[in-house]
């Protein structure tokens, strides 16, 4: 078992989640997630409900009939999912979490709306950040303002 953290992008909800070493992190591919997430897939990890601790309890979108989303009202993060009942799990979004380098997805879910041209990008032209200059230069107009 391992406590790791996160949350929104604001800093608004933020959680901590016991995480045991045998958890399934995935990538879903269906279209409630996409527009949710308003991408072409969702990374997630699957959770025990009673496993996460909200510092703030987060707001909660139903996305369905059957689904709800916990999210961030205040900068529109997208924080994770669970079923409305019956159920003792839940889903937190990848991304969401402080450190999601160990992440590492084990399935896809949803993949009647997959699209496979965004699922292996292996070759693409790369550049890091740092290596954009007319983002570099935004930044430092920003710090000297």
């Amino acid at each position: 078992m391992t406590q790791m953290t996160g949350g929104c992008a604001c800093g608004a909800k933020r959680f901590s989640v016991d995480l045991p070493d045998d958890h399934h992190a995935y990538l879903c591919h269906c279209r409630m997630c996409q527009r949710a997430s308003g991408n072409v897939s969702l990374a997630m990890v699957g959770v025990r409900q009673d496993a996460v601790t909200w510092t703030q309890e987060p707001d909660w979108y139903r996305s369905s009939a059957i689904a709800e989303r916990p999210f961030c009202a205040q900068c529109g993060t997208t924080l994770g999912f669970r079923y409305a009942e019956g159920t003792d799990k839940m889903d937190l979004t990848v991304a969401a979490f402080d450190d999601p380098s160990g992440f590492v997805p084990k399935s896809h879910f949803g993949v009647e709306s997959m699209h496979r041209a965004w699922v292996n990008t292996e070759g693409l032209p790369e550049m890091r950040s740092e290596d954009y200059a007319a983002l570099q230069e935004r930044w430092a107009k920003a710090k000297a303002d």
